[in-house]
């Protein structure tokens, strides 16, 4: 029981790298989080971001992805 649980903590622990690999790489790409369809709402003490584009994007791009990998293990 303990071997398996060592596994998935070992499998979430790298996920969780690769997820903040990419979040560090992705906030480097020029343009990404202002793009159209993203608002912005700024009042004197309070800033709302709602971002509708880059979501779209986002999801868009990981639909293609998991679709690719879905065909390739068939």
């Amino acid at each position: 029981m303990l071997d398996g649980l060592g596994r998935m903590l070992i499998w979430i622990g790298g996920g969780l790298l690769v997820l903040g690999l990419l979040l560090v790489l992705l906030g480097k790409i020029p343009g990404l989080g202002r793009l159209p369809g993203d608002i912005l709402i700024k009042r004197a003490n309070m800033t709302i971001y709602i971002p509708l584009g880059t979501m779209i994007l986002a999801s868009v791009v990981l639909t293609l992805l998991f679709n690719l990998i879905a065909r390739l293990r068939r």
